[in-house]
């Protein structure tokens, strides 16, 4: 890797093994979203696990003259400064970063980033695909090879949109967002498998970066860096990490299910009693809706109904299509806040809560509602384009939001059970979306299936089980969820009301083209 070294047959402290403090661990989360990260601190033994939280810090993209742009450094400063925190607290036996999917970081052959990472958000992937696809034989054959739901950022289309630029040309690794951070911990690289099956490189079935998806792109495969699964060391931290946070030389650095959705469908607390496959909704900015699989679903039915199949832990599937989430309704709050409007959200929930029913639905995944901007006056041109009643006051678009929310969560997984053949019982809807009791109720009223809300932090309870599965703390998947559901505060919805409602609002909602 140009002199970059890999963690392969790198130590980790403990692997397999109870951590140095006994039969309880300690580990670090950095958890990384698109609004916001922190480093979340759990501990975990028998019937144990417990989460604080070490840090927050806000994401805020800046947008230079070329584009939209993460601010990779300060995001890895305030990783520094959540393990600084943790560490004051006590022994960490090992630490793990997840984060969002599909953007990456460019080195160079020294190793040295080049340029701020591009934000998903951008907008000059717009019309790359249909090159691409061209490229490739067409969007079926892409999907035969990568499984990958059509999403104009993937890391596919935006390498395609950096064809020809001086940093592409001077790359010689691609690091995915959490890799990049795990990399500057550890000074080694990897790919971590969960995350880099969003890339639209990597071959679903095989497990394996697809060689000859790459030759047809022209992208040089030693790019890309090995894969390394959940559970596998990373390395450990580097002296400049160790004299900054105060946490001991050779603390292990373990590659937890980085995708964050990954790691959030981890901390599911789905026992069996279920029956059938894990239907989930992990719900925040975005809300990925589907089920966990043994195996992907690669038909063309699929591929049209836009699924997606990543990677999970233990070579599991997780089957399901990106529906834009609360984005819309964080977007209104910033929007209104920005003219000076307070916004109370518990005040606001009851109010939508009297608010008319179906008065007005979006579709949540129109191409207008990708951007960062004006959501109420987009929501309202929406409505007006669709001859429905503009929804005025706040509690208004906010009823408006979540009920389009629970009827793309309806449609979205009663599609992937039938894709899949596999029969519906229950939903788990993870993630700051959980803490939304009309949001949960309504999906349960919307899919007429019962809907166990939480936990909340999921992701970062996902991060840390991984690690303490790696430092043989917990079983397998089964147990791990078993010790989620025994110890986490959890909330239990059954549908109400007139299903028939549900049933006749969802015949008006009509899906934005595939594209694809």
């Amino acid at each position: 890797m140009n002199g970059i070294p890999t963690a392969s047959g790198l130590p980790a402290r403990g692997r397999g093994l109870p951590p140095a403090g006994g039969l309880t661990g300690t580990f670090a989360a950095a958890d990384l979203g698109a609004t916001s990260g922190r480093v979340m601190v759990g501990r975990v033994g028998p019937g144990v696990l417990e989460l604080t939280e070490a840090h927050r810090f806000p994401n805020v993209p800046v947008r230079l003259p070329d584009g939209l742009r993460w601010d990779a450094l300060g995001l890895f400063q305030g990783i520094l400064d959540g393990l600084r925190t943790a560490a004051r607290s006590g022994p960490v036996d090992s630490v793990g970063v997840d984060a969002w999917a599909v953007d990456h970081g460019l080195l160079d052959a020294d190793g040295a980033l080049l340029g701020a990472p591009f934000h998903y958000r951008d907008a000059r992937t717009d019309g790359v695909a249909e090159g691409v696809w061209e490229r490739v034989g067409g969007a079926a054959a892409l999907y035969r090879t990568t499984g990958l739901q059509h999403l104009p950022f993937n890391t596919v289309f935006q390498l395609a949109a950096a064809a020809g630029s001086a940093q592409l040309a001077s790359a010689r690794s691609l690091l995915l967002m959490p890799d990049l951070f795990t990399y500057w911990l550890t000074g080694t690289v990897g790919a971590e498998e969960t995350n880099a099956s969003t890339t639209g490189l990597f071959d679903v079935r095989t497990g394996t970066w697809a060689g000859g998806l790459l030759d047809a792109l022209g992208i040089d495969p030693t790019l890309l860096p090995p894969l390394r699964a959940p559970g596998d060391p990373a390395g450990t931290l580097l002296p400049y990490v160790t004299e900054h946070t105060g946490l001991p030389a050779g603390t292990p650095v373990t590659a937890v299910a980085s995708h964050d959705t990954a790691s959030a469908v981890v901390a599911v607390p789905a026992t069996g009693a279920e029956g059938g496959a894990v239907a989930f909704v992990s719900c925040g900015t975005w809300s990925l809706a589907g089920l966990e699989l043994p195996g992907p679903v690669l038909s063309e039915e699929a591929r049209a109904a836009n699924f997606t199949n990543e990677r999970g832990v233990d070579g599991t599937v997780r089957f399901l299509r990106n529906v834009m989430g609360l984005w819309l309704w964080e977007e209104c709050r910033r929007t209104w806040e920005g003219r000076g409007h307070a916004v109370d959200l518990p005040a606001l929930l009851e109010g939508a809560a009297r608010e008319r029913p179906f008065r007005s639905l979006v579709d949540p995944d129109a191409p207008e509602f990708l951007a960062p901007g004006d959501m109420p006056g987009r929501i309202a041109a929406y409505c007006r384009r669709t001859g429905q009643p503009v929804p005025e006051a706040p509690a208004a678009v906010l009823r408006c939001v979540l009920e389009s929310l629970a009827v793309a969560h309806r449609r979205t997984l009663r599609e992937a059970a039938e894709l899949s053949g596999r029969e519906l019982r229950g939903i788990h809807l993870v993630g700051g979306g959980a803490r939304n009791p009309l949001l949960c109720q309504w999906t349960a009223d919307a899919t007429g299936l019962p809907v166990t809300a939480g936990p909340v932090e999921a992701t970062a309870l996902g991060n840390v089980l991984v690690q303490a599965r790696a430092a043989g703390l917990v079983g397998d998947l089964a147990a791990v969820r078993r010790l989620v559901a025994g110890t986490q505060p959890l909330r239990h919805y059954e549908p109400q009301g007139d299903g028939s409602a549900w049933d006749r609002a969802a015949a008006r909602y009509e899906p934005s083209p595939r594209n694809c």
